[in-house]
């Protein structure tokens, strides 16, 4: 039965995009996923940017890695996607020069308007700036951006920018101490 003032969810994708998506997934799993970890990188950077992502020459994105839309996807040079991470970018998402994005981490730009009817979705893009490192089975949420050289502490929920030079950690991630480099 429906309600008076119920609204049905109305999809922010087009059937278009929706055919790109899916044409993306099966070239990824078909040609990209049998090789694992670090295995033919070129090839894999290759059919990345066949799908519209600017990824430098020595980034690195590993074969078990989900891209939601490669279009979305920037990456400086050494950035690195490990195995298992989930990026949900139906807004950009931008990973910096040496910066790491390790293992089960899921980097997720969009969420819905709780506030209406519709609930229809909404995007931020995410930055992970030059050196930072995102540590295992993190979450990062729309719209944040994690500084310069800063750390995400494993399992660690983001929903609020990260300074440059720090260490967070935690559900919701909170400062930690600096980050000091010793060489």
């Amino acid at each position: 039965m429906k309600m008076e003032n119920e609204v049905n969810f109305i999809s922010p994708y087009s059937t278009g995009n929706r055919i790109k998506r899916m044409v993306w997934t099966i070239c990824w799993n078909v040609f990209a996923r049998p090789f694992p970890k670090s295995t033919l990188m070129p090839w894999k950077r290759f059919l990345l940017r066949l799908f519209g992502a600017k990824i430098a020459k020595t980034a690195n994105v590993y074969a078990s890695a989900t891209i939601f839309m490669p279009w979305n996807l920037e990456m400086k040079d050494y950035a690195c996607i490990a195995s298992g991470v989930d990026c949900y970018n139906a807004a950009p998402i931008t990973i910096g020069f040496n910066a790491t994005v390790s293992q089960r981490c899921y980097l997720c730009t969009a969420s819905h308007n709780i506030s209406s009817l519709r609930h229809e979705q909404t995007e931020k893009p995410i930055f992970i700036e030059d050196k930072a490192w995102v540590a295992a089975e993190a979450f990062v949420g729309p719209g944040v951006t994690i500084g310069e050289g800063a750390v995400v502490g494993a399992r660690a929920a983001v929903f609020k920018d990260v300074e440059a030079w720090t260490v967070v950690g935690g559900n919701p991630a909170k400062y930690i101490k600096d980050r000091i480099i010793k060489e």
